[in-house]
């Protein structure tokens, strides 16, 4: 399992809206996407505009080429992509350990 990890920067006052795209994009783009597996978006306490999205995905090419380089990409961007403030920062993780 490869652990997509973005670090999203919205702009300011967008925190609402932003949150019911992202949601609607991952729930009716990503999800649809073959190997993905879940996926995790956490807020900021301090730096409210600053998300973190965790998606799990089966195999990184799954991400890097069987979704990046179809047409739900554009679809993906086209729903979240106006509320940031900056483009993302992406990287991939793989498991080292886990606890129960």
């Amino acid at each position: 399992m490869i652990l997509e990890l973005a670090d999203i920067r919205i702009q300011p006052g967008q925190n609402a809206a932003f949150e019911e795209a992202i949601q609607r994009g991952l729930q009716t783009v990503i999800h649809q996407a073959k190997g993905f597996q879940g996926y995790k978006v956490n807020r900021g306490i301090e730096s409210t505009e600053r998300y973190v999205l965790q998606i799990f995905w089966d195999t990184l090419e799954d991400h890097t080429v069987g979704f990046r380089e179809s047409p739900a990409f554009a679809q993906w961007r086209a729903i979240v992509g106006p509320f940031f403030a900056a483009p993302p920062m992406v990287e991939h993780f793989e498991l080292v350990a886990k606890s129960a």
